[in-house]
């Protein structure tokens, strides 16, 4: 990553921090003992601190993965614009290889004072925009059109990233708790979950949801507050992508909250019900770290197109059953009942238990050499064209492999599992009419028979550590009633929203997105 501390509204270009390299020792932080003033207002810091928070959300994934991770833009390096422009919006760009991070007044205070919010100095929403970033270079199809699903599966990761990644702060968690950060002790009803639901560590970008409504205590985003057992996925209202995502959050949350306050009540209390506060704060960085690594690792076990909320599960499901077969703090029965209680349940096409099915099937392995499918694109390719009966994926359409990755996990009691992840994606082209006519998929009727359509079919393919394939994780093209019935969704729900008329503006997604939620419109000219 590398900062550029441009801003086009003043069309100003920031000198840059000059700041010690690190590799010669310990790194002491310049702005250690510096007082919130300059903080504040000292652009170097806000460079320093938009650079540490999204290198810190990157080694966080690289972990969980178990290898570098790739960018889904061209080149090696993401820039970072932390004063980008005049106005309350943080978005990643794909095509301009940036995340921006824009900075806007606040509203009058009682003595009628407005001061300066800078989006690059929200934990959160620097840990937002990076996730955006790390995502789509893991998953690049997941910002095409698809089902409300897929894009809202975007913003809920992200989201969940980073109110996650926080409980890896000792110090933040300590005062988020009830502010007493050097106290040895902590009032036991403070930790009651309602009591937790409602502290700031489960809203999301307090300050920046305060100054952007007028309203105190209004964070941007505060999901874990949804009532469950609600129709959320059938409402209206939740068919925008980031307030679907809350649905996402909101089980992922609730399943930490879950097992946090289950974790804590077998730690005792030492005097006038009051509990140690280290031990409360451990137990709550180790269950949110367990459960981050879940939601990064699940990501290598989801098809690569057409992403519903049920294959993530099934996904989280899986991925933990692999490193920790025995869950002995009930983090999958945690996950099952909350998605649950939000309309969430485990793939159709997975087993009993909700994880995906293993691949018992005879594959060929005769015509393709194990060492270059650890890394060859054209390896892979061939493997799949060798067993596509197997793999059911037919002869329509043409076959891209996209990615081969070999990955190594560590499991919380040291054990190692090696695994190679590799994506395939189906495209076909077709009229609608073909489609209606040849393979009877129910294309929405105002749609011109002669208009072309473009289908989405693909899989991940988990090999493990002596090239075996473990697990097929697909959404065929055509291949039964069930991806019939998919496309077709699919296409009423981009025919309804307007994609299907619209260029795939990639640069502008996020931006307009982001835009259209803070309540701001844009100019034209």
């Amino acid at each position: 990553m590398a900062v550029v501390d441009y801003d086009v509204t003043a069309n100003a270009l920031y000198c840059p921090a000059d700041l010690p390299s690190g590799l010669e020792g310990e790194y002491r932080d310049p702005f250690q003992d510096a007082p919130d003033e300059t903080l504040l207002s000292d652009p170097r810091f806000h460079a320093q601190n938009v650079y540490a928070i999204a290198m810190r959300i990157l080694a966080r994934f690289e972990f969980a993965l178990g290898r570098r991770v790739q960018w889904g833009c061209e080149g090696h390096q993401l820039n970072i614009l932390p004063h980008a422009f005049a106005e309350p919006n943080a978005f990643y760009s794909r095509d301009n290889r940036s995340l921006y991070f824009g900075y806007f007044e606040s509203f009058p205070d009682k003595q009628d004072q407005t001061h300066t919010v800078f989006s690059c100095l929200s934990h959160d929403v620097v840990a937002h925009e990076t996730t955006h970033a790390i995502l789509d270079g893991l998953r690049s199809r997941y910002l095409e059109p698809s089902s409300p699903d897929q894009g809202a599966f975007h913003e809920g990761l992200a989201d969940a990233v980073a109110l996650l990644s926080v409980f890896a702060l000792p110090d933040v968690v300590g005062a988020a708790l009830d502010g007493a950060t050097g106290a040895a002790l902590i009032d036991q009803a403070l930790l009651e979950k309602d009591q937790l639901a409602n502290s700031v560590l489960f809203r999301l970008a307090d300050e920046m949801g305060q100054e952007m409504s007028g309203v105190r205590g209004c964070a941007l985003r505060h999901s874990i507050r949804l009532s469950p057992g609600k129709d959320y996925k059938n409402d209206p209202e939740f068919q925008e992508v980031h307030k679907r995502g809350e649905l996402l959050v909101a089980a992922m949350m609730r399943s930490f909250l879950d097992i946090w306050v289950s974790r804590l009540k077998r730690i005792g209390t030492i005097v006038d019900g009051k509990k140690d506060r280290s031990l409360v704060i451990e137990e709550g960085a180790r269950a949110a770290d367990h459960l981050l690594t879940m939601a990064i690792r699940a990501i290598d076990y989801c098809p690569p197109v057409d992403l519903s909320f049920s294959d993530y599960l099934s996904a989280l499901l899986t991925v933990d059953r692999e490193v920790v077969p025995d869950d002995r703090y009930g983090y999958r029965e945690a996950l099952l009942s909350n998605f649950r209680d939000f309309g969430i349940d485990p793939s159709a096409r997975a087993d009993i238990d909700g994880s995906w099915l293993r691949c018992d099937d005879e594959m060929i392995y005769s015509r393709t050499h194990f060492d270059s499918m650890l890394r060859d694109n054209e390896e892979v390719f061939r493997f799949v064209w060798e067993n596509r009966k197997a793999l059911n994926i037919g002869d329509i359409g043409y076959i891209e492999v996209q990615s081969v990755r070999p990955s190594v996990r560590i499991a919380p009691d040291g054990f190692v599992l090696r695994e190679t992840i590799a994506e395939y994606v189906q495209v076909l082209t077709v009229t609608a009419g073909e489609l209606r006519q040849d393979f009877k998929v129910d294309v929405p009727d105002d749609i011109e028979f002669w208009r072309s359509l473009r289908l989405l079919g693909g899989g991940t393919l988990v090999f493990d550590e002596y090239g075996q394939l473990k697990y097929q994780i697909a959404n065929h093209l055509l291949k039964d009633r069930g991806d019939k019935r998919r496309q077709g969704d699919r296409l009423a729900y981009l025919w309804r929203q307007g994609f299907l008329d619209r260029k795939n503006d990639r640069a502008g997604y996020f931006a307009a997105l982001h835009l259209a939620r803070s309540g701001v419109s844009e100019r034209a000219g």
